[in-house]
């Protein structure tokens, strides 16, 4: 797209200095990329429009799937591992590949877009095979009848979801990444409170008049955003240019197992290395564990206390609107006060929610007033915290450093989301223990972020940080 210049002849570029002209324009800088107003209003649409993609994908597929496991009875500790920790497990081995991997990439459409433009299409087949899941379960235990249908059921679903996961955490790796070359570093804030109003948008849309019809129409649902996904956001990596990036410095190695075990080596040195970055993943980890256990567990809680797909639906898309219209200030406070203040303050608040909740939700009401406030406080974290990796993470290496965030959030995703259902199951089926558990990781994720605020301090503090590297 026309959007960005590396080069002064570019129509979007910077006038000439010397050329005559009656005042300089105004112009943004991101890497080497060089942008006017237009070029940035260019390349916020592209963007946005992939993150509207994006999210439709991100908002339906995992209640979607949550909707079919739960309509098949599955125990909950069988819940939890299919939809939080096989997740995990696959962030856990392939994220930090594929980071590394788009960190060193050099061809010519960039570093990252290569790999966005390989792993959509098959999550959008991913999708489509979830899909079809219900129809081809049925066809299979037809020709294996002497077999548990549900465990027909799961095997097929299971299948799909593999290759849907492997897909979106191996693009989700990268776009990040994506976001953190191409928009000016000051703008990141404002950036990321757009994207979380696309995000909400697309959850108010999905969950208001769409959720409701999922029992009755799942197949052709899922199929429709698919296809959807898949065109839409292959239309944007096609539009959205990259910059040029300095030269990874070539290393020869006797060997590809030798040259594996000095990468992982190298890899784990400068992630690990620094007590200050280890700090900061137990931080990132600890709040994104924190909303885990509502989130995954929200839709069997709604139905054993009788709330229905409509009513449960409208709620979520009430805690969207709401975040809608705070999602734009959000960014604009993480941008004047640092998002690492923002999501303090939001965690405290997530903390006291959780505790009243616990002692408070007894029927289907009160559920769901805090249902709500949990949707809230939790959206406003996302997009308060939003840019704290661009902003604490170094530059030429965010998305490795992103990467060993996630090895710690996956590792706790894997053992949280079964233990939070086993809690459940061994309870007598009491959800109110998804509070309890919330509220205890949201204190902890507060603790673990005053910590890094003191350290954050020492480096530099707001206006004079520079992220340190080994």
């Amino acid at each position: 797209m026309n959007s960005t210049s590396r080069e002064p002849s570019d129509p979007t570029a910077l006038p000439n200095p010397n050329a005559a002209s009656p005042q300089k324009a105004k112009s943004w800088r991101a890497g080497t990329l060089l942008y006017t107003s237009g070029g940035l209003t260019a390349l916020f649409f592209w963007l946005l429009l992939g993150d509207f993609a994006w999210s439709m994908r991100e908002r339906s597929v995992g209640p979607m799937a949550g909707w079919y496991l739960n309509h098949l009875d599955v125990p909950n500790l069988l819940f939890g591992l299919l939809t939080a920790s096989f997740p995990a497990f696959v962030g856990l081995i392939l994220g930090p590949i594929i980071s590394v991997r788009s960190d060193r990439h050099r061809g010519p459409r960039g570093r990252r877009i290569p790999f966005l433009l390989a792993t959509t299409p098959l999550a959008a087949l991913g999708m489509i095979g979830l899909a079809l899941t219900p129809p081809l379960a049925q066809w299979v235990h037809s020709h294996f009848p002497e077999q548990n249908e549900m465990v027909v059921a799961v095997i097929c679903f299971g299948v799909f979801w593999a290759v849907f996961e492997v897909a979106s955490i191996a693009s989700q790796a990268v776009f990040g990444g994506l976001i953190n070359d191409v928009v000016p570093a000051p703008l990141l804030g404002r950036f990321y409170g757009l994207f979380r109003a696309i995000s909400l948008i697309d959850g108010m849309i999905f969950n208001f008049w769409i959720m409701g019809k999922v029992p009755d129409h799942f197949t052709l649902i899922l199929i429709v955003i698919a296809v959807f996904y898949g065109t839409a956001f292959l239309w944007v990596c096609l539009q959205v240019r990259e910059g040029e990036y300095p030269p990874v410095p070539v290393q020869q190695h006797r060997s590809i197992a030798a040259g594996f075990l000095r990468e992982t080596s190298q890899y784990f040195r400068e992630c690990f290395g620094n007590k200050y970055y280890v700090t900061v993943f137990i931080m990132i980890m600890t709040a994104g564990l924190t909303f885990s256990p509502v989130n995954i567990f929200g839709l069997p809680y709604a139905r054993s206390l009788g709330v229905d797909m409509d009513a449960y639906g409208k709620s979520l898309a009430l805690t969207y609107f709401i975040s809608l219209c705070l999602s734009f200030f959000l960014g604009w406070l993480a941008d004047k006060f640092h998002p690492l203040r923002m999501a303090i303050v939001m965690l405290a608040a997530y903390a006291t929610m959780n505790v009243a909740a616990f002692f408070l939700v007894r029927d289907a009401s009160t559920f769901l007033t805090a249902w709500v406030l949990h949707g809230v406080i939790s959206g406003c974290y996302f997009t308060s915290a939003a840019s704290l990796g661009p902003r604490l993470f170094p530059h030429s290496k965010f998305a490795q450093y992103m990467s060993a965030a996630g090895i710690c959030t996956s590792i706790g995703n894997m053992g949280l989301a079964p233990l939070v259902g086993l809690i459940v199951d061994s309870s007598g089926t009491d959800y109110r223990y998804t509070f309890a558990t919330a509220g205890g990781l949201a204190i902890t994720a507060l603790l673990v972020a005053l910590v890094v605020l003191v350290q954050f301090r020492r480096l530099g503090g707001p206006r004079n940080y520079v992220a340190p590297e080994i």
